[in-house]
């Protein structure tokens, strides 16, 4: 009795990846498993904008291809490569729930993971502000109105504890605690869940201490919302788009082109001047190395004492010293 044959191996059917609109559905499953706030903001953002990208593609397969075009779409927008490497992350952990859900196998997921990130070309020296420009910055608010107190508590926080603005948005009052005798912002949740504590220098804890007895507010967010006007409180907690503006409307006031970002970052450059140690300093923003903490303060390329300063080259005018020998 024969056995029937077997079909030829490269005839067998391959696994063919879902068209990427039923990936939509398994987006909560990626959010979820992604532990920090922040992260699962941006990742949601990223991953509806590749999900309205294949809809424009005609819904093509979720597989190295499709990725593949999609990295090419994002780098010829013009994005940064930490943007588009930020996206492509998103994008592989959907490939991983994908597989876990048996939409994808085995191979596709590899192929997805193996899409290269964008490259970053050297190290982004940034914007940081002088101590004069970081005390008129401060100064601008008018404290003599309910919403300027409001603002320059926030600022006070942005360049004298070098929050991010999404943890600007969060603090709350229960944040404000007093440890080894000084005020600090106490179990602050950063960036991919890090908890960590800030010490706050004396006058951004009167700042807020000022906002908060023109507000009436005691307890719950500590930064919220003004009517237009900025005589009256509304909103439960301002958000990151309004601390943005915020800083925005100051620097263009004062005549200095900064983002709230950059706020942090003179944080570390002004914390660093003063004499203040690299651990602590990267213990403060909540980096998990000392190679961030170091780009924010460009300790890899001093701009004060740079190399080239100790060239000593003579450029005057040589034809009156006579032809060289």
């Amino acid at each position: 009795m024969h056995r029937p044959l077997s079909k030829p191996r490269s005839l067998v059917p391959a696994r063919i990846a879902r068209p990427s609109r039923d990936l939509s559905l398994i987006k909560q499953p990626v959010l979820d498993a992604v532990p920090s706030p922040l992260t699962k903001t941006m990742y949601s953002i990223a991953l509806d904008e590749f999900f309205a990208w294949c809809e424009q593609q005609g819904a093509p397969s979720f597989d190295w291809a499709a990725v593949q075009a999609y990295r090419a779409n994002l780098e010829a927008r013009g994005l940064s490569p930490s943007t588009v490497n930020q996206r492509l992350s998103a994008i592989r952990n959907l490939a991983r729930q994908a597989f876990l859900s048996r939409q994808i196998d085995a191979g596709t997921l590899q192929a997805i993971r193996e899409v290269r990130g964008a490259k970053r070309q050297g190290v982004r020296t940034g914007n940081w502000l002088t101590k004069q420009q970081a005390e008129a910055l401060l100064c601008e608010p008018d404290a003599t109105q309910l919403k300027g107190r409001r603002d320059r508590a926030i600022l006070a926080v942005l360049i004298g504890c070098g929050l991010r603005r999404e943890e600007a948005v969060r603090l709350s009052f229960d944040h404000i605690q007093q440890r080894d005798g000084r005020w600090c912002i106490v179990d602050l949740i950063g960036k991919h869940g890090r908890i960590r504590t800030v010490p706050m220098p004396a006058w951004a804890k009167d700042a807020i201490d000022s906002w908060a007895a023109a507000s009436g507010i005691t307890s719950g967010a500590i930064f919220r919302g003004t009517t237009k006007a900025g005589g009256q409180v509304i909103g439960v907690s301002l958000t990151a788009q309004g601390i943005l503006r915020c800083v925005e409307r100051y620097a263009k006031e004062i005549g200095v082109k900064i983002a709230a970002h950059d706020l942090r970052r003179t944080y570390a450059k002004l914390a660093h001047k003063g004499g203040a140690k690299l651990d602590q300093i990267q213990l403060s923003l909540g980096h998990a190395s000392l190679t961030t903490t170091e780009r924010y303060l460009g300790v890899q390329q001093n701009l004060q004492d740079a190399p080239c300063d100790y060239l000593h080259l003579d450029l005057r005018d040589r034809s009156h010293r006579g032809s060289p020998a």
